[in-house]
């Protein structure tokens, strides 16, 4: 494989604000470092932290230096492997996620990972189909499998879940036995029962607290911030139920409202596990788990992006293509 270049196209902004301060500039090509990949970005996600990061919010305040690059999700082609006889040579073709802000993100044509963060892609997904998976899947599955450990018959309720976290967590908890029980809008009801909720409560008619009790956990992927749907979560619980709140900073008081209540409450933050986002894959590859993709920007249209992913109401993920497969 040739060497690479030593400048590629980014996504850059130079200080906070609307979705208008990202553009498109030529930077660096990173330089990976002891077990460190340097990967080519085929494609690379679009979460939530990016635009509150990009806004002031979310990770901002950890960026030391500007102009920067977001982006965590990213699908591509090994470059450079950390030694010649590393299971992912130049060629393989993964997906993973960086660890933005120590490092660039993947609104680029190239990035460095760790090699415990990726894994080999998906054989039956495409480069942007990956791409939309590490960051909501490896999520998903921390918040179903090792935090509220899914199991037959368990009864969760799941906040947003037709989002990117979302439609992998009703997936993800209806495989291990759960039954599942989605909050969404009424045109999302059909597809996230086909994923394997068995309720779908269309929130914009119905209030979840008023039709369903005694749920073992809530996995919370809305929060205080809008309203009050964390503050009534609490009131549909078992006594010693679990409450999982996963927005950051969507509620500061919620521990402390739980313990009132009597339930059990934890946030959650992603672990970036290439072993887990592995088991993922082959989750994918045998069809039992899908990703959906809601939109496909190119790399230059990265604002649009941020801005079609404010505007809410995205099923699934949003994507961008950063070069060429």
């Amino acid at each position: 494989m040739p060497e690479p270049p030593t400048a590629m196209r980014a996504v850059v902004f130079d200080e906070p604000g609307t979705p208008s301060v990202l553009r498109e500039a030529s930077v660096p090509v990173p330089s990976p470092v002891l077990s460190e990949l340097l990967v080519r970005v085929v494609a690379a996600g679009i979460n939530p932290i990016d635009a509150k990061t990009r806004s002031g919010a979310g990770v901002s305040a950890q960026i030391h230096e500007f102009p920067a690059t977001l982006g965590y999700d990213f699908s591509g082609i090994v470059v450079k492997a950390p030694y010649e006889s590393h299971p992912l040579q130049p060629g393989t073709p993964v997906f993973g996620m960086v660890p933005f802000p120590r490092s660039g993100g993947t609104y680029a044509e190239y990035a460095v990972v760790p090699s415990l963060s990726v894994a080999k892609r998906p054989a039956t997904l495409s480069h942007v189909e990956a791409a939309g998976v590490p960051l909501a899947a490896l999520t998903a599955w921390g918040l179903v499998v090792e935090t509220a450990h899914a199991h037959e018959g368990q009864r969760v309720l799941i906040h947003a879940g037709s989002g990117g976290v979302g439609h992998f967590a009703v997936q993800i908890a209806a495989y291990f036995g759960a039954h599942v029980t989605a909050t969404a809008s009424g045109a999302n009801a059909a597809w996230l029962r086909d994923l394997g909720a068995s309720v779908v409560i269309d929130y914009t008619t119905t209030r979840f607290d008023d039709v369903i009790a005694d749920v073992d956990v809530v996995i919370d992927l809305v929060g205080n911030v809008h309203g009050d749907t964390g503050t009534r979560s609490l009131r549909v619980l078992r006594p010693g139920g679990l409450y999982v709140l996963v927005p950051t900073g969507s509620w500061p008081g919620f521990a402390e409202a739980a313990e009132d209540a009597g339930v059990r409450a934890t946030s959650y933050k992603v672990v970036p596990d290439g072993g887990a986002l592995a088991t993922i894959g082959r989750l994918l590859d045998s069809g039992a788990v899908q990703v959906y993709i809601d939109k496909v920007f190119d790399l230059a249209d990265a604002a649009s992006a941020h801005g079609s992913l404010e505007e809410g109401h995205t099923r699934g993920k949003i994507v961008l293509r950063v070069s060429d497969d």
